[in-house]
């Protein structure tokens, strides 16, 4: 797995693109609006070492933190000029409200793309890249507020075990989040998709990464992933509790979510 996508690296966004026709943007979209952070919300996301999720979350953190800033103005306007631009200046330097998100990946080629992407978009306040793996994770007990996995814990050689390690580095009351790849329940659509993933993607593959092995493997591990109930079931036996997960487009996708309480 770790040289399926070391291969894979630098023409993965490529080929996310080609592979969904730009629609796994839109899953990653939903997975934050469904996080909905508040400023202050301190993110761990695992597997995600191109940015993606953690490039949204903080696109979402200073939005939630701008209308706020903006209600505070509003307060304000029995201000002098001068006070009101000091309390702006002050609050527009913490953009993020003192959020944070640490990227942690196991692969070092998906953490170099990862920051090469921030440096190019002008990402570096709240960020950290940490090279970890999913079923050991180098940090602290009840230390985040969420846990995030977007297309990354179908390749961990132990689910249960990266599970349990969600459970153990969130904070009581923090949320496991899990966007993956699932099975699609329309047997009509399920034959369809299943003649796209076989036939078409490994030749984008080939044609766009060079590499049809590794796209090859990618389709064959999202068959083999247990079925969305399965994975309920799992997240359940880490500890999770309030577990349920909704389907995006007939369930090609899923999005998994779970409490530590």
């Amino acid at each position: 797995v770790y040289q399926v996508f070391e291969s894979v690296a630098k023409k993965y966004d490529v080929m996310n693109d080609s592979m969904t026709l730009g629609i796994h943007r839109v899953w990653k979209d939903i997975l934050i609006h469904k996080m909905n952070p508040s400023p202050g919300t301190l993110l761990l996301d695992v597997a995600g070492g191109t940015g993606d999720i953690a490039f949204r979350f903080m696109n979402y953190v200073r939005s939630v933190r701008q209308r706020q800033l903006q209600r505070k103005l509003k307060h304000l306007q029995d201000l002098s000029w001068q006070e009101i631009f000091e309390s702006y200046q002050k609050d527009k330097f913490n953009s993020l409200g003192d959020s944070q998100v640490i990227v942690c990946d196991i692969n070092r080629e998906m953490l170099k793309v990862g920051k090469q992407k921030a440096q190019h978009l002008g990402y570096s306040e709240g960020l950290s890249w940490v090279l970890g793996n999913a079923e050991e994770l180098p940090f602290d007990d009840d230390k985040f507020d969420v846990y995030t996995i977007a297309f990354g814990i179908r390749n961990v050689t132990r689910i249960d075990l990266a599970l349990q390690e969600a459970y153990r580095v969130l904070k009581p009351g923090g949320r496991f989040l899990c966007l993956e790849f699932s099975h699609v329940s329309n047997p009509v659509l399920s034959r369809l998709y299943d003649l796209y993933s076989f036939q078409v993607i490994p030749v984008l593959g080939e044609v766009i990464a060079g590499d049809w092995k590794s796209y090859q493997y990618l389709v064959e591990s999202i068959r083999q992933f247990p079925p969305q109930e399965e994975l309920k079931a799992m997240i359940e036996d880490a500890g999770f509790f309030k577990v349920d997960y909704e389907n995006l487009n007939f369930g090609i996708v899923a999005i998994h979510s779970g409490f530590k309480l």
